[in-house]
């Protein structure tokens, strides 16, 4: 998938949507309710421009399966990006970096849960707002009870022009101890050694932002 839309990609079974639409051309397997387990992990893709109302449900009802999300889309109109993972799947994850890039208006709203125990669901998001834009993220993390052992972080972070607004909104609902249950929220600022250190490399003043902007949405933790 690096070809066509610049994501890494991995030997995996591929569930891909482009604009808020599946691509049976491109997907190895159809839908994300997933009762049956895998030899290989589960990538799905989600790639494109969206607008209006999007949802995407990923739920994992089998034991010892890997899930990875990538989620790379941008709007340049109101748009409402709504997606909801379950995993009740025993020594199962799903993690998922989820990049945005927002010119109008975008909500954005991931809902975790885990239903048993042994469970893991780490998901990265990070947003480029853009000028005037407004955007709010929201992430609740549900740890229903007798969930021992789970693994829990939903993360935010933003790199925004200076007439950007953005609201961020974590909440955790946790009913049994998880091994780790985390959140964050962050505004990313380049430095003055950075920006001056590109200016010195011979890059114009767009090359530079063009750069930060890359280096920022590309520095995700290996899966």
């Amino acid at each position: 998938m690096w070809g066509k839309f610049n994501i890494k990609t991995f030997p995996a079974e591929t569930v891909v949507y482009r604009d808020g639409v599946f691509c049976p051309e491109l997907s190895t397997i159809v839908g994300t309710d997933f009762y049956k387990k895998y030899d290989k992990p589960i990538h799905i893709i989600y790639i494109g421009e969206i607008a209006g109302n999007c949802r995407l449900d990923v739920n994992v009802f089998v034991e010892n399966q890997p899930v990875f999300l990538t989620v790379k889309i941008k709007n340049k109109k109101p748009a409402f990006l709504n997606i909801f993972i379950k995993n009740a799947g025993k020594n199962s994850d799903v993690r998922g970096h989820i990049m945005l890039s927002n010119e109008n208006e975008l909500k954005f709203n991931c809902t975790a849960q885990h239903i048993v125990s042994d469970t893991t669901i780490l998901i990265k998001t990070k947003l480029i707002a853009e000028r005037n834009s407004l955007s709010q993220l929201s992430g609740t993390a549900v740890i229903d009870s007798n969930c021992e052992n789970t693994n829990s972080d939903i993360s935010f972070s933003a790199l925004a022009d200076k007439t950007a607004r953005i609201e961020f909104s974590p909440a955790q609902r946790i009913s049994s101890i998880p091994t780790s249950a985390n959140h964050s929220a962050a505004i990313y600022q380049p430095t003055m050694p950075q920006i001056e250190y590109l200016r010195g490399a011979g890059l114009s003043g767009a090359q530079v932002n063009d750069t930060l902007r890359e280096a920022f949405m590309n520095d995700f933790d290996l899966f």
